[in-house]
């Protein structure tokens, strides 16, 4: 099995050396950047199983490189590396299609965790049969990350199909939004909270081909995937 190929773009070259250093002796393969351009040019030109993005870097951002690269590939992982603390930049990272943020400084070992947590969730087993479920008038393909419609298709990140299998799993009935967050993110965390409402939105947004499918927020305590021609 070949090793996974992590894309770094950090412009800090201390820090950079550091991650590459830890996460090759872990068994990784590092393409490392110093600058948004540089790193969207290798994202291009090889294939890579997770992107590992500063936020704040010279001739290209963070989040101009994440828009970029999911314009590519909806599904590639994308951890943000942030030194910025602002609910709003967290929230703009999530909306532009990102999964997770590591708030610098941080412990190598937490973020070696992450990637590997992530990319567990990438990998899809071949030589098994689809696993294809009945939403609605839709159907979710699990597999294939994807949301099929009467009228359009659509493509889900890793962490969006997560989610709505969770919600499927427990359909018609209240998931409390704690439940969700050490389910999909591993921790009951206020940022990932936010996040979770930028998710639930992009999910709805999924499922309005059928008018009988609906999230329905139960305020401060959770969510609920309501199927109202299901009677399982």
């Amino acid at each position: 099995m070949s090793e996974p190929r992590i894309l770094l773009a950090e412009d800090d070259p201390n820090l950079s050396f550091v991650i590459e250093d830890h996460l090759v002796t872990e068994g990784f393969t590092v393409v490392a950047a110093g600058n948004g351009q540089e790193a969207l040019r290798h994202f291009r030109n090889q294939a890579v199983d997770l992107c590992l993005i500063d936020v704040m870097m010279p001739k290209m951002d963070g989040f101009s490189l994440a828009s970029e690269i999911r314009k590519v590939n909806d599904l590639v992982p994308i951890l943000f590396l942030t030194a910025r603390s602002m609910e709003q930049d967290r929230l703009k990272g999530f909306e532009i299609g990102g999964d997770d943020y590591i708030t610098k400084p941080f412990s190598i070992a937490e973020l070696t965790q992450r990637i590997r947590v992530f990319l567990r969730r990438s990998v899809t087993t071949s030589g098994v049969s689809e696993k294809k479920g009945a939403l609605g008038a839709l159907q979710f393909d699990e597999l294939n990350l994807l949301v099929i419609g009467p009228q359009s298709t659509a493509q889900l990140t890793q962490m969006e199909a997560d989610l709505l299998k969770l919600l499927l799993q427990h359909r018609n009935q209240l998931v409390k939004r704690e439940t969700i967050l050490v389910e999909i993110w591993g921790e009951n965390d206020y940022f990932k909270g936010r996040s979770l409402d930028v998710f639930i939105s992009r999910l709805r947004k999924y499922l309005k081909e059928d008018p009988d499918l609906e999230i329905r927020n139960h305020h401060g305590v959770g969510f609920s995937l309501v199927d109202r021609n299901f009677s399982g």
